[in-house]
């Protein structure tokens, strides 16, 4: 009977621990669709990235060695979030820029491994982007947008 009573006493704090880490998305968003609507648009990798905040593998983003002139833009719906002027080799393996387009990026704080971070969204779809560090360079913001390359789209900038 003890031990019943230990091990329900155990399932039950990390039944609470484990529901407390899981960052709920309650934020409401300009655009919304169901899960089916998300996975018809998006590409396997786009929907893990976008909408189960997953993280690409290092390195595998075409964008890392990207260095013509243009605007990033949500892939899930085209929002402007990042100017190529703000993008640099943080040597991370992911697209990093120094800096947002104001109001584009809304931000949450998720505890996935165990400790804070800071966990950009795109604040028109509600796309997961990534994380914001502050190990980025000095010399502008201090900030590291660490963000996942399949949840952008590169549109060029045309020649004036």
């Amino acid at each position: 009977m003890k031990k019943i009573l230990i091990l329900t006493l155990i399932s039950f704090c990390l039944s609470c621990n484990s529901s407390a880490q899981k960052k709920e998305q309650k934020d409401t968003f300009p655009i919304t669709k169901t899960d089916a609507e998300w996975k018809a648009q998006l590409t396997d990798l786009q929907y893990y990235v976008l909408r189960e905040a997953g993280t690409e593998r290092a390195f595998s983003s075409s964008f890392n060695d990207n260095h013509l002139k243009g605007m990033y833009v949500c892939a899930a719906c085209k929002t402007p979030l990042f100017k190529s002027e703000h993008k640099y080799d943080s040597r991370s393996g992911w697209p990093s820029f120094d800096r947002e387009i104001k109001g584009n990026v809304a931000y949450s704080v998720d505890y996935n491994i165990g400790v804070p971070r800071k966990e950009e969204h795109c604040a028109t779809c509600g796309g997961h982007l990534g994380h914001v560090f502050e190990d980025g360079p000095q010399e502008t913001t201090g900030l590291r947008h660490c963000i996942n390359g399949a949840a952008l789209k590169f549109i060029p900038k045309k020649n004036d």
